[in-house]
Parts: structure tokens; C-alpha cells; sequence
């Protein structure tokens, strides 16, 4: 199972939100690269970006900010990056590949623009990964600020059906609340796609990651997390650990 590092943007710094909320954020570093470097030197091999500036229509200069902090962490030595948060066009996807991004997930539009998410799919192929989040089952887009009346399982089933091979899907409810996660919505969303998933929101302890690994490559691709690792819960070294099988101890100043 890939253990994939989050790293949240917001004008250039890595902050974390709870359930997407802006008015709720904690800044942790004002240097996105320094950060990949740490994650790196952990034995981290991905590291998941999301441009919250962009996923939240944030003024230009903190685009801009988020922008430069992308190229930097994709110059990174050993790090394939996978990019999140407000990709809503072609020249966004090709903008982000030019930077050396190796994954680029598309949420909102997606949803809103069905004829725009087979185009890329075509256009883009395996570059691509589709970002869903729900909430209660509800899907929700636009920085998770709005819904769409539209269940999780008809939305990941017709992404499938244009042939997205990856998902990130995220529990907004569990996001940034280190509450732990629900396996069995990881499951059955993987049953709904046909092809396993990366889990996102609530991982808070070991055992979550563990328990993620137990459902199988068939299931789960990879888990992201973020305020667990940011906060001290477990270190990187014990994660990667974890979602290899390990049995790693967590260590005493978590």
C-alpha cells in the first residue's frame, strides 16, 4: 500500500483544515519544500499536494504562491508527486505534468462538467486521478463547500465508466479529525469503482493504517494522511512501516 504524506497549500504555506473548513486552519511550515525534503529523508517515495488556494478560489497571489511551492516539492529529489485542489481545465493538467507532477486528481469538475471528465480521461489517460468527497454519502464539490445532490456510488460508477483507473476518496466528516477511519466504506467504494482506491480523512493511529493494508491491494492503492503525522500521533517512519505490514511500535513521544 502506497503511504502518501499530505501536504496542504494555502498561499505558499502547509496548513491543515478541519472538514475543509478555511475559517478552521492550523499552519505547520512556510517552507512546502523543506517539508517534501523531511517527508523524503523519512523514506517517503509520494506525497500528496493539494492547492487548497485553488480548490477555495482564493485571490491570484496566493495561486501564485501554491504554484512556485508545487515546482518546488516536485524538485525533490525521490519524491513522485500526486496534485490535488481546483484542477478545472486542460491547460491546469498541463500546466501541473509540466511541473513534474506524476498524478494529477480532478474533483469538482468532474461532477459538474461530465463531457469535460471524458475528454481528459481520453486526453490524459493514467496521469489522471478522480477526487470524490462525500459526506453522509452526499457527494460534495467546490472546497467541499457545496453539494450536488448525487450519491457517492452513481458518481465513482460513471468516473469508472470513463475509464478513470485511480480515486482518491474522502470521508469529509473524518477529515482532519484524526476520528479514525471506516474500512468498510473503503470496501465498498472499491466494489463501486472496480479497481482499489486511495483512502483519505481520519486516519489517527497505526492500527487505522494497519487496518486499511488488511483489506488488500484488490481494495486499497494507498492511504493519505496529514494532522496525525503533523501532530505527532506516529512518526513517517512508522506509518510507511504500518502500511507495508509491518509492526512497528509507536514510539513513546507520540
Amino acid at each position: 500500500m502506497i503511504l502518501f504524506p499530505a501536504i496542504d497549500l494555502v498561499a505558499g504555506q502547509v496548513v491543515r483544515l478541519e472538514h475543509g473548513d478555511r475559517a478552521h486552519m492550523k499552519v505547520y511550515s512556510e517552507d512546502p519544500a523543506a517539508q517534501a525534503r523531511a517527508f523524503a529523508a523519512a523514506g517517503a517515495t509520494w506525497i500528496h499536494v493539494v492547492d487548497l488556494s485553488a480548490a477555495l478560489e482564493e485571490d491570484e497571489a496566493a495561486r501564485a504562491a501554491n504554484t512556485e511551492a508545487i515546482r518546488a516539492i516536485c524538485e525533490v529529489e525521490g519524491i513522485s508527486v500526486d496534485i490535488g485542489g481546483g484542477v478545472r481545465s486542460l491547460a491546469r493538467i498541463d500546466e501541473l505534468a509540466g511541473l513534474g507532477c506524476r498524478r494529477i486528481s480532478l474533483g469538482t469538475v468532474l461532477v459538474r462538467e461530465p463531457g469535460f471528465a471524458e475528454v481528459a480521461a481520453r486526453a490524459f489517460g493514467d496521469l489522471l486521478v478522480a477526487d470524490v468527497a462525500a459526506r453522509d454519502g452526499e457527494v460534495r464539490v467546490n472546497g467541499w463547500r457545496e453539494g450536488v445532490s448525487r450519491n457517492a456510488d452513481d458518481v465513482v460508477g460513471e468516473l469508472a465508466s470513463l475509464g478513470f483507473k485511480h480515486l482518491v476518496f474522502t470521508d469529509i466528516a473524518r477529515d482532519g479529525m484524526q476520528t479514525g477511519i471506516d474500512a468498510e466504506a473503503y470496501r465498498h467504494i472499491a466494489e463501486v469503482a472496480g479497481f482499489p482506491v486511495v483512502a483519505s480523512g481520519g486516519i489517527s493511529s497505526l492500527d487505522d493504517i494497519r487496518a486499511l493494508a488488511a483489506l488488500g491491494a484488490d481494495v486499497i492503492e494507498g492511504a493519505i494522511t496529514g494532522r496525525a503525522l503533523y501532530e505527532g500521533a506516529f512518526t513517517l517512519h512508522e506509518a510507511l512501516d504500518a502500511a507495508s505490514g509491518g509492526e512497528a511500535v509507536c514510539s513513546p513521544n507520540a
